[in-house]
């Protein structure tokens, strides 16, 4: 089902950019950097721990910003811009209750259980709490999911460049996919999260101009929110106008169901268990600097919306009904639109160095993911058994391979949906939000029992899918939107996960307590209970205190757009 406030996937044809030598010059500079860190990561590359989680040794400052350069891929950036195009202001929902609070709760009430249990991916977690069954399960979910959305990486940098650049669309993916391909087969994780650092800065020099120029020439924020409030009235700017239970608004959300839907359910169900993140942090060198990774993201995070929303709402001001038919654009087509009206040569070449440089940290994420997934949760648990660990380092640079190629495959996938957001967003529905539930029940309820973990991922993922491809594209219930869609399926698949996660426990048996220690709220594992190390007394890096800072600052970034 296709809505009129949808966005196609494709960009305007006439969004070519006037690059020049310079422009070409630094994007080479970039490539050569980005394979001269996988060469010098290389050569930590000991061991199967060093490979896939960087042998537990990375600082937090550089594991919390790989955590949201991961995060924050390509499809985040024009998705989120294209969103504010569409819905306005809305899209600080996404951020600032849809991400932070999230963030939070993984570094100060999930995180010691992963660390302190010394798992090497989230699907192993559930092997420990639950049994094999809820652990193959998550595991090839996991593993599919992850080709699946680093394919949307690989589909939306091609027609980006196949816009902007004229490059044909598989040069852009054969080009894109080596590189990852490249640096990741050398130096593993660290090569990854190293080049994520750079390529948070490289993001954020490529957005700043475009959103500083861009609220210049709209007029500054006044004139920019006074156009706005003429074309597309005073709810398009403010954070919660019109979504009163009942009210009709472009995003066919109220209120409930975006607090409930994407604030908790598939908030909580992306950043608490999604391993493409959860990984950064298990790289830390010990558990506060594992907690910390989330919480330092966590600020960024905040202000970053301003990066991505800003663009759009001045591309729906300068633009008379941008995104429809009579405008010539697309909402997609936001940021490149701004790209090639205000940037000059030299900052042109930053920008587009930026836009590849997030998608290749988007699909490096999920690359990165899938291989330590597949080699130690599939291959090492059931296929290949007790081999020397040099050999899984081996077939994890194969399965890395793969990996990219299957890429490729499923980015013909993403072709198929008409909104590239929209289609993340139903990803995580499907994958993410069962996880959590099974998770959260584990966690919290000694009770629940080992088969459950099984059938509540198993209903949880089955009931969200039979929501969104049965009722709603079937139009058996009406949901105004794809985005509606993605917040009810995701509240279908974490009660019907609750519920019969709670059924199978009382008529099966529980875990003995004794295997609980360190998987359970209120039990502690001897990794939990590490001494802190030197300079960790700082109040700076206690976690408790960046956790509830980040929470307040997201709170009070509300006020200015709730009126």
């Amino acid at each position: 089902m296709q809505t009129p406030t949808q966005s196609p996937t494709y960009l305007a044809a006439e969004l070519r950019l006037p690059t020049n030598w310079l422009d070409y010059t630094l994007l080479g500079i970039y490539f050569v950097v980005v394979l001269g860190i996988g060469f010098a990561a290389r050569r930590s590359v000991k061991t199967s721990l060093d490979f896939f989680l960087s042998g537990r040794s990375l600082p937090a400052w550089v594991t919390g910003l790989a955590f949201i350069s991961a995060n924050l891929a390509a499809t985040e950036i024009l998705g989120m811009a294209a969103n504010s195009a569409q819905y306005g202001a809305y899209t600080v929902h996404w951020y600032w209750i849809g991400a932070i609070p999230a963030m939070v709760f993984l570094g100060l009430v999930m995180m010691p259980f992963y660390y302190g249990s010394k798992v090497r991916s989230v699907p192993e977690f559930l092997l420990m709490r639950f049994d094999r069954g809820a652990h193959l399960l998550s595991s090839i979910l996991f593993a599919f999911a992850a080709i699946l959305i680093a394919g949307v990486n690989l589909y939306a940098l091609a027609i980006v460049v196949e816009a902007l650049l004229g490059w044909p669309q598989w040069v852009a993916i054969v080009v894109a996919g080596f590189f990852v391909l490249a640096y990741i087969t050398l130096g593993g994780l660290s090569s990854a999260i190293y080049n994520e650092v750079l390529q948070f800065f490289v993001i954020l020099a490529a957005l700043i101009p475009i959103t500083v120029l861009a609220l210049k020439k709209a007029g500054g924020w006044d004139g920019l929110t006074d156009t706005l409030a003429k074309s597309h009235g005073d709810d398009f700017v403010t954070a919660w106008g019109g979504t009163g239970i009942g009210d009709a608004n472009p995003l066919g959300a109220n209120w409930l169901t975006i607090v409930l839907g994407l604030g908790f359910v598939l908030s909580f169900g992306y950043w608490t268990t999604n391993f493409a993140e959860v990984q950064r942090a298990l790289s830390a060198k010990n558990l506060s600097a594992a907690q910390r990774t989330p919480l330092i993201a966590a600020f960024p995070k905040i202000f970053i919306v301003f990066l991505v929303m800003i663009p759009g709402l001045a591309a729906a001001a300068l633009v008379p009904g941008f995104g429809t038919e009579e405008s010539g654009y697309q909402y997609n087509d936001a940021i490149p639109y701004l790209m090639e009206g205000l940037l000059p040569n030299g900052v042109l070449g930053i920008a587009v160095t930026g836009l590849l440089a997030a998608f290749m940290a988007g699909m490096a994420a999920n690359v990165s993911s899938f291989n330590t997934v597949f080699t130690t949760d599939i291959w090492a648990r059931y296929v290949v058994k007790d081999r020397e660990d040099g050999y899984y380092v081996r077939f994890g640079r194969l399965i890395t391979a793969i990996g990219v190629l299957a890429s490729i495959g499923t980015a013909f996938l993403a072709s198929s949906f008409s909104n590239i957001m929209s289609y993340l967003q139903t990803l995580f529905s499907f994958f993410n939000v069962p996880m959590f539930v099974v998770f959260i029940v584990g966690m919290f309820w000694k009770r629940a029992s080992m088969k459950s973990g099984f059938w509540g991922l198993l209903a949880g993922t089955t009931a969200a899918m039979v929501n969104y491809f049965v009722l709603y594209k079937q139009d058996i219930i009406s949901i105004p939107s794809d985005q509606g869609a993605n917040f009810v399926s995701a509240i279908a698949g974490f009660v019907a996960g609750g519920v019969v996660m709670v059924a199978v426990s009382l008529f099966t048996a529980p875990k003995p307590t004794e295997e609980l220690q360190g998987l359970v709220y209120g039990t502690r594992s001897p990794g939990m209970a590490e001494p802190p190390a030197p300079g960790d007394e700082a109040w700076y890096r206690k976690p408790a205190l960046l956790g509830w800072g980040a929470v307040v600052l997201a709170a009070a970034c509300y006020i200015p757009f709730s009126f």
